[in-house]
């Protein structure tokens, strides 16, 4: 699930809505996975894979991630990003192009705080995507810092939230006979502009 919060009026945010509501109503599974794609600056390559979408409130779209994983230093390198939804129980796609950024600590705080201890105990004992010599070594680390954590536990510096916020839509809808609809978005002068492209 995607928390959607005081969605914006505009076109683009109501066609979002619209599919949302489908997929969900056709029971998508992973509706909340979203293809992010980054820049490497250091070796000037892209990058891309999935994180879970938590919130889309006003026009920022929220996920969570270590903020010392190679993702992060591509962020803080070049904050230009894309990303990409496939719904399958609708054969509906959205491409985006936004800028990213870190969330407030306030917020992350707030979202760590709700979150299971489970969920937490891994955020914390993970170096993520840092070399490990064995599957059993996270096993054990999770573990520790499982029976180790307070009820009150507070939410580590190195882990957070990311914001985006897209100036890019493209909604992809596929049809029979690949006569798919493509419709997009952009930002032009502070107003959203649309047109339709060819399959």
């Amino acid at each position: 699930m995607i928390e959607l919060i005081n969605l914006p009026s505009e076109a683009p945010y109501k066609k979002l809505e619209a599919l949302y509501y489908q997929a969900l109503k056709k029971n998508q599974r992973g509706i909340e996975a979203i293809s992010i794609s980054s820049y490497d600056s250091s070796s000037c390559e892209v990058e891309s894979r999935f994180v879970n979408l938590k919130y889309i409130q006003g026009n920022e779209w929220i996920f969570f991630s270590n903020y010392s994983s190679p993702k992060a230093n591509q962020f803080e390198s070049h904050d230009q990003i894309s990303a990409l939804i496939y719904w399958p129980a609708i054969n509906a796609q959205i491409r985006l192009k936004a800028k990213i950024q870190k969330t407030s600590p306030e917020f992350s705080d707030l979202h760590f705080k709700n979150r299971s201890k489970e969920k937490n105990a891994l955020a914390i004992s993970s170096t993520q995507s840092s070399p490990v010599d064995s599957f059993e070594t996270v096993q054990k680390a999770f573990q520790s810092t499982l029976e180790s954590m307070r009820p009150d536990q507070d939410r580590p510096e190195y882990w957070g939230g990311y914001s985006f916020t897209p100036y890019y839509f493209e909604f992809w809808e596929g049809h029979e006979n690949r006569l798919n609809k493509r419709q997009v978005f952009s930002t032009q002068e502070g107003s959203w502009v649309e047109q339709l492209l060819q399959p």
